[in-house]
């Protein structure tokens, strides 16, 4: 089994809801049914479970439910296990097919009889399609790939190690010799892998890159088939020709989308739905330009210029031949995977609760991307796969306007930790300390 941090929000939820369902969201494949599986014969005596897709018969039953009561009856009649008052989960798995039960959620809850867990993987872009979001009555875990973190637990790593790693962040102290080249092996593997579940348990199973690839290419092939489904009729074509260019398009020298490199399209206007719906269905991590390093960043957000990252580095690295990726896990690649590497830091921002930004213009040049906490302190960070990492013209102009907001900033590379003037130097797998809780 892999640990997952997701556990702890689910035994979270458990322990602190009054009247509240909860909704678990994210791309298709990230775990999400697994381990609320797990979640449920952890925490309670019963557990039911409704699959909207493979139980065509209970879900033709509920869409025809007239009330919260008619429902509760439907659900009884359909369960094959006994549904005992205070004992029970429910569980409905791919409410996307059955949409309605997300407004019918409220009354359920109200009852008080049993607690409710929802799951799909298309939410970001159904849900728009509900008629009355149940406010109060619903809270929503958001789940992602494995982070670097979680793939290190799954490769045996001790946690105590990650917690000196996480100690070294804080004093800004070097990482210990043998752990930081342990790290960076770890490190250089997540990327030809990545972290969705079935790709990491096919390596941890057969130590073969074939398997990865045969489960990374299933993963592939059911966002291709989730677009097909789920996305309008008139737009799928121009939504599969963007999701199918985002390699090509990061392996450009600035890694930003080019409009032109798709069909009949001059203004961002013509395909800002397609690249939203991208997004809200995670299975994309957009990447906006912002005009000023200016609190609060989303003031300074320009829509129209991004990157757009697949949700997983793994999947990114899967589109690349194999035989480019020699020497990769010994730090010494045959190609450039600068690509690869801000991929793999814009997985783990958003999984630790950042909204990424990048930074662009003549005068300063690029900043690769620009985060805000909480308290509104904004953070600079350059990401450098070769060995020069030490050039960072960018961030070096940036930090000498006076009317720039940077807090911090740091280079993400193959080093250890090291800070010269207002530049901090730390491993780029630290990019996993950057936590917006």
């Amino acid at each position: 089994m892999l640990k997952r941090k997701a556990m702890d929000r689910l035994e979270f939820w458990r322990s602190h809801k009054t009247k509240q369902a909860l909704l678990v969201t994210g791309a298709r494949q990230v775990g999400k049914t697994y381990i609320i599986r797990e979640f449920a014969q952890r925490s309670y005596k019963r557990f039911v479970e409704f699959n909207m897709i493979e139980n065509t018969q209970a879900r033709e039953s509920f869409a025809q439910a007239s009330n919260a009561d008619d429902l509760a009856f439907r659900m009884t009649l359909a369960s094959k296990e006994q549904m005992v008052p205070g004992e029970t989960l429910i569980f409905i798995d791919e409410v996307q097919e059955c949409i309605e039960l997300v407004t019918m959620i409220k009354f359920l809850v109200d009852k008080g009889d049993y607690d409710y867990v929802l799951s799909g993987s298309m939410l970001g872009v159904e849900l728009e399609n509900v008629r009355s979001i149940p406010v109060g009555y619903l809270t929503q875990l958001v789940m992602f790939p494995l982070d670097f973190e979680e793939f290190c637990w799954a490769n045996g790593m001790p946690e105590d190690a990650l917690q000196s790693v996480q100690q070294a962040w804080t004093e800004k102290s070097p990482v210990h010799g043998f752990l930081h080249k342990r790290l960076l092996d770890i490190f250089h593997l997540y990327l030809l892998i990545g972290g969705m579940p079935d790709a990491v348990t096919a390596y941890l199973g057969s130590n073969s890159i074939e398997q990865v690839r045969i489960a990374q290419d299933d993963i592939m092939a059911f966002y291709e088939h989730d677009i097909s489904k789920y996305a309008p009729k008139d737009r799928r074509l121009v939504i599969k020709n963007i999701f199918e260019l985002i390699p090509s398009e990061l392996s450009s020298q600035n890694r930003r989308f080019k409009l032109s490199s798709i069909d009949d399209v001059k203004r961002f206007k013509q395909v800002q739905d397609e690249f939203l719906w991208l997004v809200k269905a995670n299975v994309a991590l957009a990447v906006y330009n912002i005009k000023a390093p200016i609190s609060p960043l989303l003031l300074n957000e320009s829509h129209s210029i991004l990157k757009l990252f697949y949700s997983d580095v793994g999947l990114l690295a899967s589109t690349f031949p194999k035989q480019s990726l020699l020497g990769l896990l010994d730090g010494k690649p045959t190609m450039n995977l600068g690509a690869t590497y801000e991929s793999f830091v814009a997985q783990e921002l958003t999984a630790h609760g950042f909204l990424a930004r990048y930074f662009a213009n003549k005068r300063i040049g690029e900043i690769d991307f620009m985060v805000e906490g909480k308290d509104g302190r904004i953070v600079a960070l350059e990401v450098k796969s070769g060995m020069n990492y030490k050039s960072h013209a960018a961030i070096s102009k940036a930090l000498e306007v006076p009317e720039y907001e940077i807090a911090e900033a740091y280079v993400l590379a193959e080093t250890n930790v090291e800070q010269v003037g207002g530049v901090v130097y730390v491993p780029i797998y630290m990019a996993s300390c950057f936590l917006n809780e």
